[in-house]
């Protein structure tokens, strides 16, 4: 979805969130990525969806790629999360107008995702995604859900929790990309939106 947002407000790809799953298989990145001029045609039609034609290219695009990305290393999660160490950056922001729209980490990631064929995939966008799916914390320090973000993300699943504030002054090393390695599919592939 992240992809279908660029250039509109997030809010109207919210909104229409149930109908581009419809639309798009539940999101099944194998049968996305097969999709050919039916299924576009079909796309096209959908009064649910924005129907812009580079977007749905794109979708089916990044698809293939998905797949790609998860054929050389092992899972789409295991790549993306080196973007932050495997540990999600926790921010202690006080106000919203702190809050980056993009990061060194989400260029990174830009930057690579655009090496790897994705299209629709700036660093905002990027950004935007790592902070959906929990790569990053951007609640403001006072919120409820920061802290509860950090006890659940830092404690429970990820051990020692990495500051961005902690950081200021870091160089981060870039990441390099690794050979492809056989493993066994999933049993399900799904698009990370």
């Amino acid at each position: 979805l992240d992809g279908f947002q660029a250039g509109l407000s997030w809010i109207t790809i919210l909104r229409k969130r149930d109908a581009y799953r419809r639309a798009l298989d539940g999101f099944d990145a194998e049968k996305v990525a097969r999709y050919g001029q039916r299924q576009v045609a079909r796309l096209l039609a959908d009064p649910g969806i924005v129907r812009n034609r580079l977007k749905i290219a794109a979708a089916i695009n990044n698809a293939q790629r998905f797949l790609d990305v998860q054929e050389a290393f092992g899972s789409f999660d295991d790549y993306i999360w080196r973007f932050v160490e495997g540990r999600p950056i926790q921010n202690r922001w006080k106000r919203l107008g702190q809050v980056p729209a993009m990061t060194i980490e989400s260029d990174a990631l830009s930057r690579d995702l655009k090496a790897r064929g994705f299209k629709f995939v700036g660093s905002t966008i990027c950004y935007a995604h790592m902070q959906a799916t929990g790569m990053v914390n951007d609640h403001l320090a006072d919120c409820f859900r920061h802290g509860e973000i950090l006890r659940v993300r830092g404690c429970v699943l990820y051990g020692k929790v990495r500051f961005a504030s902690d950081e200021k002054n870091v160089q981060r090393k870039p990441v390099k990309s690794k050979p492809a390695k056989p493993s066994a599919p999933p049993a399900k592939r799904r698009l990370p939106f």
